[in-house]
């Protein structure tokens, strides 16, 4: 079996919303026997996940699938190599910056052991 990296995109959409539209990248692990099936197992995966719910404005919210956009090989990856990258653009810097430190330490407490 080979081991695949696939990038799932999912829209996210809120009935009757005055919401800037979202959209959902998942990376995930698919193992498979090669690209095409890897590919076909990705989108299953995709199609499985879509799901709504009423949030708590009583709006239907949807996850939509829309499609496999991304998936790497394993097999040949090699310690600390890019596999893919996201450049994100925000009006306030510091208010990012200190969202990703955030996310860090929560990465970083979760790792602790307690005896």
């Amino acid at each position: 079996m080979q081991q695949y990296l696939a990038k799932l995109m999912f829209n996210i959409d809120v009935e009757q919303g005055e919401y800037d539209a979202q959209f959902d990248e998942q990376v995930r692990i698919i193992e498979s026997t090669d690209f095409e099936t890897a590919f076909q197992k990705a989108r299953s995966i995709g199609k499985n996940e879509e799901s709504s719910f009423l949030n708590k404005d009583n709006k239907l919210v949807s996850w939509k699938f829309i499609d496999v956009v991304e998936l790497f090989p394993l097999k040949n990856a090699k310690d600390g190599e890019q596999l893919f990258s996201i450049t994100h653009e925000e009006q306030n810097a510091s208010t990012f910056i200190n969202f990703v430190r955030e996310k860090s330490m929560m990465l970083q407490v979760k790792s602790l052991t307690f005896a």
